[in-house]
Formats: C-alpha cells, sequence, structure tokens
C-alpha cells in the first residue's frame, strides 16, 4: 500500500515539474530579440553665429559661421578662391571664383556636371532656385542625397561679370547617417552665405 502511494505522489511531483517547465518555457519565448540599431556619438553643435567675410581682398563679400576659418587658396594662378573651414566638425566648402568672359554657358555646365557626378552614389540631387535681383544675385543650390563625397553644392553669379561655386566635404569616409547633423548644421551657413552674398564691384 506503501509502495503505491509514493509512486503515486511521484508521478503527480514529475507531472508538476513537467507542466512548470513547459509554461516558463512558453512565457519566457514571449518576446523576439530585435538587434539594436549601430549608433553614433552625439555631436553638440553651438547655435548659429555670422560675421562678414570683407577683411580680404576679393571681389565679394558674404557672412559666414563665427566658428569657421577662412583660407585663401591661390590654385593654377587663381587669386580669388577661399577655403571656408571647420576645423571642430573635419569639414570645409571649398570656393572658387572666376570673372565671365562670355563664358558663363561653360562654367554653369561645369558647375552641373560637378554636382552630378555624384548621381552614382545619390539617393537624389534637389535644385534650389535663389534670386536676388536687388543684389544681382542669382543661384542654384543642390541637396545631394545618400552616401556622396559632398553633400551640399552651390553657385551664384551676376550673370555678367563674376561666379562664384562652393561645395562642401568632409574629410572622412560619407556616411550619411553619421554626417547628417553636421551637413544639416553647415547647409544653413551656405543659405546664409548665398542669402547675405554682394558683388564690390
Amino acid at each position: 500500500m506503501e509502495t503505491k502511494k509514493i509512486k503515486y505522489l511521484q508521478t503527480i511531483f514529475y507531472k508538476t515539474t513537467l507542466l512548470i517547465v513547459i509554461t516558463a518555457s512558453l512565457f519566457s519565448c514571449g518576446k523576439n530579440y530585435v538587434p539594436r540599431p549601430y549608433g553614433y556619438f552625439r555631436v553638440d553643435l553651438p547655435p548659429h553665429n555670422y560675421r562678414y567675410l570683407d577683411t580680404l581682398q576679393l571681389p565679394y563679400r558674404f557672412e559666414i559661421s563665427s566658428y569657421a576659418k577662412v583660407e585663401k587658396r591661390e590654385a593654377e594662378g587663381e587669386k580669388c578662391w577661399i577655403d571656408i573651414k571647420y576645423p571642430f566638425l573635419n569639414a570645409a566648402i571649398y570656393c572658387s571664383y572666376k570673372p565671365i568672359h562670355g563664358n558663363l554657358k561653360e562654367l554653369l555646365e561645369d558647375t552641373r556636371q560637378m554636382a552630378y557626378k555624384h548621381s552614382i552614389r545619390a539617393d537624389a540631387i534637389n535644385e534650389k532656385l535663389y534670386r536676388h535681383p536687388e543684389k544681382k544675385v542669382y543661384g542654384i543650390l543642390y541637396d545631394l542625397k545618400g552616401n556622396t563625397a559632398s553633400s551640399v553644392q552651390f553657385f551664384v553669379t551676376d550673370s555678367i561679370h563674376h561666379f562664384f561655386r562652393g561645395s562642401l566635404y568632409f574629410d572622412n569616409v560619407p556616411n550619411k547617417d553619421s554626417i547628417a547633423p553636421m551637413s544639416d548644421y553647415i547647409r544653413q551657413d551656405i543659405i546664409r552665405l548665398m542669402e547675405s552674398f554682394e558683388w564690390k564691384q
């Protein structure tokens, strides 16, 4: 009699244990594991603050970020080329100036080709037209979306005497997700540059 009772209690114990294990395993598998996306370091960007670039002997003037550094670049005999550098962002806007001598069409086409040569890697290229007739300043801002070497390019001209263009580049491997905040930050500075642009002559 005692043996039957012990076997009965053992059977109940095993069944109860099995039921607890099955229930626990069902509830523990309720959530699926989702890998988290790769993160990037947060960059604290300073508020926008501007000053006029008017100390160099150049045929143009405009507002630039107070945090940017301007360097003259005399390339191939050109005396009015500048680099607007952002050391804390490891970026620069490379700017060139050309006087127009009946070659506006060629300058416009060169600029368009320089922007659209990135179309292989770009998800999209958007163009925004700028017109300031009172200052004789007309231009286009090119927004290049995707993992392109340059995320923003632009030009301004008076259509008769002057042609100025610029391209934003970061000194690292392009990754649209990691540089997006910095690119947007400098893009605002480029818009300010275009809106404040004036010819001196």
